[in-house]
């Protein structure tokens, strides 16, 4: 448990919110984000596959049409699609996107289904995602909903001196319907199908996640990153292990040259991230780096069970 649980538990919340008006925004968004944690009583469950915490998508937009990524035995290749003039539609990126995938990957193993139910409308599906309703949002939704549709994706797994390869994409079919070229919205379709091989390693590989944790971190892809992270590693250490900066920033600090600009801007999604899992046991060394814990994970097991 970090400092700010404990002082939440022990001057209550109206303090906690108070001794961080005068601090930066993220000691605020840390009180809430813990706040919300910690007072969540139906638990919900989401799930990403164990592989993103390991590797995952780009945290900004960029213009590489191959986007590779690795970390420990995992290695991510994400190749962009194309449209109907064979010119690259991008790489999914930021935080919209990961929001879309954990939803559908959630709602894929929950149900033990390929195919997942979007709600009846694209408000229904944003605020099942605990989105904003608006124009923004919808054209933000869209443009990420349009990358991930088409592009292709490839998990290296090194397991046992052999590599496990899987191929495929994230869907078969497009989440939302192409864009009308006559102005009129178009026609929203209630249900999308996973990719058969995406699926079969999800439900061979679920990470599972607090739902109202990953709501709280959602503004950064950074935080939702290392939250992932902590999730997948923390409750099978079997002893305290050291993670330098230098091994930090190779993981997560894509588009960083210098190590000091990516330790300066990572630390508030960590302190986010901390303050979403409160089971986490984590020391921070500005200078050495961190220093990793055994602890409880996000989801008790009996959680599971039940779920």
């Amino acid at each position: 448990m970090g400092e700010v649980h404990r002082l939440i538990l022990s001057k209550g919340i109206e303090q906690a919110r108070r001794e961080a008006v005068s601090g930066l925004t993220i000691e605020r968004l840390c009180v809430e984000a813990a706040f919300e944690v910690m007072g969540d009583e139906e638990g919900r469950i989401g799930i990403t596959h164990a592989g993103f915490a390991m590797a995952a998508l780009p945290h900004k937009k960029t213009t590489e049409t191959v986007w590779q990524r690795e970390g420990g035995a995992v290695k991510l290749l994400v190749e962009s699609g194309l449209d109907s003039q064979a010119r690259p539609v991008g790489i999914p990126y930021g935080s919209i996107a990961r929001l879309i995938l954990i939803y559908l990957q959630s709602q894929a193993v929950k149900t033990r289904s390929r195919e997942v139910e979007l709600g009846s409308s694209m408000n229904a599906w944003l605020t099942a995602m605990g989105l904003p309703v608006g124009g923004k949002t919808y054209q933000l939704v869209r443009e990420q909903a349009r990358r991930i549709s088409r592009c292709r994706l490839t998990f290296f797994r090194r397991a046992g001196g052999a590599e496990v390869v899987t191929n495929g994409a994230f869907v078969r079919d497009a989440i939302l319907p192409l864009d009308s070229t006559h102005g009129q919205m178009p026609l929203w379709q209630e249900r999308v199908r996973l990719d058969e091989g995406f699926y079969q390693s999800l439900i061979e590989h679920p990470l599972p996640l607090r739902e109202v944790a990953i709501r709280a971190v959602s503004d950064r892809s950074m935080a939702i990153d290392l939250y992932v992270w902590l999730a997948y590693r923390l409750h099978v250490l079997e002893r305290p292990i050291e993670v330098s900066w230098p091994a930090l920033k190779a993981q997560f600090g894509e588009g960083y040259k210098e190590l000091r600009f990516f330790r300066r801007d990572v630390l508030p999604s960590l302190s986010l991230a901390l303050a979403a899992y409160p089971e986490a046991h984590v020391v921070v060394d500005e200078k050495r780096g961190l220093t990793l814990y055994r602890s409880a994970p996000p989801v008790p097991e009996k959680k599971l069970l039940k779920g």
